[in-house]
């Protein structure tokens, strides 16, 4: 093994594109913008200018705004909670396990849709009422986290 016979594993690097490199770099004289036109030279228009027409990202209507405090809140009815055992403990990260939900967001809501037929300790971000009438009915635990 010889230092001048080192070379970096297969795809391990990856080449920097270097523009305007001379014609034989495949990618000289104009560096990839192709002959005069706007599009070549310095100082273009931004992204999205139509030639002083009124751009479409200005022509479509906006309606509303979007909340950026908003929370994402994934619901489970009650009836889904039949897949678990007699007695056990349901969390967030058991209801990911069953397959009941893929992502829990910014917190899981567990609603009274349905009916319950096991003794539940139930461990969620939210409950409704009727979930909660449900829960206790059957003697389970509905314990907001």
């Amino acid at each position: 093994m010889n230092l001048s016979q080192l070379s970096p594993a297969e795809g391990a690097k990856v080449e920097r594109y270097r523009k305007g490199r001379g014609h034989a770099s495949g990618n000289g004289k104009t560096a990839g913008y192709g002959h005069k036109g706007q599009k070549a030279r310095s100082g273009a228009p931004r992204i999205g200018f139509e030639g002083g027409q009124m751009p479409l990202y200005r022509r479509i209507p906006k309606r509303g705004f979007t909340n950026r405090n908003t929370k994402e809140i994934v619901s489970v009815n009650i009836n889904l909670l039949n897949k678990f055992e007699e007695g056990s403990i349901v969390t967030v990260e058991a209801l990911k396990k069953a397959g009941i939900i893929k992502n829990a967001r910014d917190g899981v809501k567990i609603l009274g849709n349905g009916e319950l037929t096991k003794k539940l300790n139930i461990q969620a971000n939210a409950f409704s009422a009727n979930a909660i009438e449900k829960i206790k009915a059957l003697g389970g635990n509905a314990e907001v986290i």
